[in-house]
């Protein structure tokens, strides 16, 4: 679950975001609004990288813990944006290891067996020891989310994350990601320009000021 208690974002004096609102694990939150309007400040905000700029009160939550002063590492909060942002002096496995937790005792052999077993769970056996700039943009938007999903986030944000994929492929991958959401139960806020994209996350849609919208 996660809570946004009278989050309220300002720049120069005017309030761009105030929402009060809770998402369930699985449940989608589409945020739609202008450029310029604070959703993906919104998303910096949760993260804990809003600009210094900003002035931000209120409470973030997450599973009933105060998240709102903690720094990014500590947050659990996971973020896909419309760059899929993979490392490329590094192969696909090793993008994927850099995400995958240090737990103690664990051997690089068993995290190793993660990234495959990831890999597989994602269509693209196989494909570790490949070098990034040799995928297509949708095998490059697999791997990113399944690199947010290895680092066991337990809240997801998605800053327009579909934006430059093609409407065919974009499809495919925003049920990827809805469906993985789901089967983990994860809250996801959603910032988009797209209508259909709100229409496939079945989720409750607002304004950053936290009017609700019908598409």
């Amino acid at each position: 679950m996660l809570d946004l208690n009278d989050l309220t974002l300002s720049l120069n004096g005017t309030a761009l975001v105030h929402l009060t609102a809770r998402v369930a694990g699985g449940q989608v939150l589409t945020i739609m609004g202008p450029s310029g309007s604070g959703k993906s400040s919104l998303l910096m905000a949760l993260i804990g990288a809003l600009p210094a700029a900003f002035t931000q009160s209120g409470q973030i939550t997450l599973n009933g813990a105060d998240i709102t002063g903690l720094p990014t590492a500590q947050r659990q909060i996971g973020i896909l944006f419309q760059d899929d942002i993979l490392f490329p002096h590094l192969s696909v496995a090793g993008n994927l290891l850099f995400a995958v937790p240090r737990t103690a005792g664990q051997s690089r052999r068993a995290r190793a067996g993660l990234v495959e077993q990831g890999l597989i769970s994602i269509g693209l056996p196989g494909y570790g020891r490949r070098d990034p700039a040799t995928l297509s943009g949708g095998q490059r938007a697999r791997v990113a989310l399944l690199r947010a999903l290895l680092a066991e986030p337990k809240a997801l944000l998605l800053d327009e994350a579909f934006s430059r994929l093609d409407s065919g492929l974009r499809a495919q991958i925003r049920d990827l990601v809805f469906h993985e959401a789901r089967s983990r139960a994860l809250p996801v806020i959603m910032v988009t320009h797209d209508a259909e994209d709100a229409r496939a996350a079945q989720g409750p849609v607002l304004d950053p000021l936290g009017t609700p919208l019908t598409l």
